[in-house]
Order: C-alpha cells, then sequence, then structure tokens
C-alpha cells in the first residue's frame, strides 16, 4: 500500500513541477511586453489573456503538488498539538465531508464546462481574440489529479488511524530553517552578531 501511495505523491510532484515552467514563460511574457509596450510603443490586446491563462494553469495544476506536500492551509494553532490519531480523525471528516463533494463537484463540472466551450469555439475577448476552449480543459484535468491526490490522504489518515503514526510521503523543497541551518554550519548567535556590529562599523566609517 505505501508503495502506490508514494507513487502517486510522485505524480503529483512531476505534473507541479512540470507546469511550474509556465512561471517561467509567464516571466518572459511579461518581460516581452513591457519591452514593447513602453520601447517600441507596440503593444499587444492578446497577451494580458495570455498572462491569465498561464497564471490559471500554474495554479490549478499545482493544487495536486501542494496536497502531496501538505502545504495547503490549515489551522496548526491547535492541530499541532494533538496526537496523530486525532489528527487523522479531523483530517478524514473533513476530507470526506468537505473535499471529496468540492472537488468531484469541480472535476464534473470543470469537465462540462470545457466541453461546452469547445461547442461553441469559444475564444477571448480582446481585439485579438484567442482560442479559450483549450485552456478550460485544465480545471478537469487540474480536478482530476487533485482527487487522486485526496483520496491518497484519505488512505493516509486509514492507515495513522490504525497505526498510530503518520506514513511517509515523498519529501521536496521546503522551507529553510534557519535554527537547524546554524546547526549544520556551525554559526552561532554570538558570531552573526559579531558580523552585524562589523557591518554596522564599516557602513560608519567616512
Amino acid at each position: 500500500m505505501q508503495r502506490q501511495l508514494l507513487f502517486i505523491d510522485r505524480v503529483s510532484a512531476f505534473v507541479g513541477r512540470f507546469f511550474s515552467w509556465s512561471i517561467v514563460g509567464l516571466t518572459l511574457l511579461i518581460s516581452w511586453e513591457v519591452f514593447s509596450r513602453y520601447v517600441l510603443n507596440t503593444p499587444h490586446p492578446w497577451v494580458l489573456d495570455v498572462q491569465i491563462m498561464l497564471y490559471g494553469i500554474l495554479f490549478m495544476m499545482a493544487g495536486a503538488y501542494t496536497l502531496a506536500q501538505g502545504g495547503h492551509v490549515r489551522g496548526d494553532v491547535l492541530y499541532g498539538f494533538f496526537s496523530p490519531r486525532t489528527q487523522a480523525v479531523i483530517d478524514l471528516v473533513l476530507y470526506v465531508a468537505f473535499f471529496l463533494p468540492g472537488i468531484f463537484a469541480l472535476t464534473y463540472a470543470g469537465w462540462i464546462y470545457a466541453n461546452e466551450s469547445l461547442a461553441i469555439r469559444e475564444q477571448t475577448f480582446s481585439p485579438d481574440p484567442l482560442p479559450l476552449y483549450p485552456f478550460k480543459f485544465v480545471i478537469p484535468v487540474a480536478g482530476f489529479f487533485l482527487l487522486v491526490q485526496g483520496i491518497v490522504e484519505i488512505l493516509r489518515c486509514v492507515i495513522c488511524l490504525r497505526d498510530g503514526a503518520w506514513p511517509s510521503r515523498v519529501a521536496d523543497v521546503e522551507e529553510v530553517d534557519v535554527e537547524k541551518l546554524k546547526e549544520m554550519v556551525k554559526v552561532k548567535d554570538e558570531d552573526i552578531a559579531q558580523l552585524d556590529q562589523y557591518v554596522v562599523k564599516q557602513e560608519t566609517r567616512p
């Protein structure tokens, strides 16, 4: 079972990393449009639509990856003090009562929404219209990956209830823990304070 759960984690991580490259395209596109608009005086009306589409793809397709990494917003003020089994009960109830119905509705309605857009060959409303229907198929695709990852998280809750401990998950890039970093490089707070004083002296020296 654990092997299958980790496999889904890896798939979600791959999808998230793959579509994260859209931020590079978005950055290049905006930079080019700023140059084109303010230096060459040739703005392109369709660029705004592409920016919105790229950001939407980035946001939607990162959902399953974020869930696999436990990165979605939660109320950790009290949750972190509970035992793993109590945490699993809370998560299981919330997943079944809210997550599954919501994501299933998103996926189902998104599929209908995208197909209706395809049927009329929907386009954007800019002076230079672009096809909009391919982008709308991102909604059910993102919903599907999120739904599969959500089922994995439900199974993790069940395993935690059985074993009393959370099963492992695929680790990825994490936020830097400053205190752990200090321990790794053997830097003390006194050393940092001395360095700060030295920098201040150098800045105030005429």
